[in-house]
């Protein structure tokens, strides 16, 4: 059967450095009156002036900070409930993927006889009245230019996905400067879940080779500068790149999307609370290995990007790929097992059993991945 490409581009995307300083005369040409924001804690010196300016302007601000884990339907609720009576024309996320995320909820649902229930899945919203722009503050989810918002259902448990084209922002800023105030660990991990993104991508069962030029050019530039990143955080060349291929690895999300790495991970978050970009980390290896015998040349084609040397050998190609991921993540000092992170051996059936329920993302899998496929890749990444 064809897989139909569908992309859906931000209505304006500007990146560079400082570009968050342009905010105001942004908002004024969009003619944003009243502007709902969400941002972290983290963020306050760059925010805090920028509040001013927009009040200073004649524009009014509601801000909200709370959002500083990845966030339950009930987060999205109180949200809702708090932002509606000041009845924003605009919505802003400022902030890691959790914060983007919840700021296109909020934009799509603010004002909508729909509810978040209503639009789980994918193509099930209707309609968005609020103008919407994100700006990324990590170099991670790529979320600032998907038409993916992934929420934690507060009734059982689960990470579900609302995908729509309507999700994806008016307006787009990437401002390589303010991810410097991403610590190592974070920087590290956020990093490895775009470099997931992009190998999930080219790898996938249903690959474009209009994505697959996004996919390589992301794993390369995040391969090629994540580690300089970790090390200094103030490496502004290293953050510049880093922010480029992360949103790369976005463009990949919605044609495309992931497939079983994400999959093993969510429940590591949902029963665990392991942060995501850590959880695809700690896997990623390990499903590459599991993927390899389906998918050679493309495993080869991530090897390259990756930086290793042509071979005609792709089998063995491929594997020096994984390698290359494993000295990565150790220059990085993310874990490279589940033990220290505080998961039992003895859950490995439920995470496995949680993870094949996340059919919509393993039917993308270059390879079939049945319970005992899960089981083994949990029992070698403990």
């Amino acid at each position: 059967m064809q897989h139909i490409l569908q992309m859906n581009f931000p209505t304006r995307l500007v990146f560079g450095n400082h570009t968050i300083d342009q905010m105001v005369d942004e908002l004024k040409d969009m003619k944003s009156r009243r502007v709902a924001m969400l941002t972290i804690p983290a963020l306050q010196a760059s925010i805090h002036p920028l509040v001013q300016q927009l009040e200073a302007s004649g524009i009014e601000v509601l801000l909200d900070e709370s959002i500083e884990k990845e966030p339950y339907f009930s987060d999205l609720h109180r949200l809702v409930d708090y932002f509606m009576p000041f009845q924003p024309d605009t919505v802003m996320g400022i902030g890691g993927g959790s914060v983007l995320d919840i700021a296109k909820l909020l934009a799509a649902l603010l004002d909508n006889e729909q509810s978040v229930y209503d639009v789980v899945g994918n193509g099930l919203l209707k309609k968005r009245t609020k103008k919407l722009i994100c700006a990324p503050a990590t170099s991670g989810t790529g979320s600032e230019v998907s038409p993916n918002a992934i929420l934690i259902d507060d009734a059982d448990g689960q990470k579900k996905g609302i995908i729509s084209p309507l999700l994806v922002p008016d307006l787009v800023l990437v401002d390589p400067v303010l991810s410097i105030s991403v610590p190592p660990s974070v920087t590290a991990a956020t990093g490895l879940d775009a470099l997931t993104h992009c190998i999930e991508a080219y790898t996938n069962k249903f690959s474009n080779p209009f994505i697959d030029v996004f996919a390589l050019e992301g794993i390369r530039l995040i391969a090629g500068n994540l580690v300089d990143a970790v090390l200094d955080g103030n490496n502004l060349v290293a953050r510049e790149k880093l922010s480029m291929g992360s949103m790369q690895g976005g463009f990949c999300l919605g044609p495309v999307n992931t497939a079983a790495v994400h999959a093993l991970a969510y429940p590591l978050g949902t029963l665990y609370h392991v942060p995501h970009g850590l959880s695809n980390a700690v896997l990623l290896p390990h499903v590459m290995e599991f993927n390899v015998p389906a998918a050679v040349e493309k495993y080869a084609g991530v090897a390259g990007a990756l930086g290793v040397a042509p071979d005609a050998d792709l089998h063995a190609m491929a594997l020096k790929g994984i390698v290359r991921i494993r000295e990565i993540m150790q220059a990085c000092k993310v874990p490279d097992n589940l033990r220290s992170m505080g998961v039992t051996q003895a859950s490995i059936l439920l995470l496995a059993q949680e993870a094949m329920k996340i059919k919509r993302l393993l039917k993308n899998n270059p390879r079939i991945v049945v319970l005992e496929d899960a089981i083994n890749i949990y029992e070698k990444t403990f």
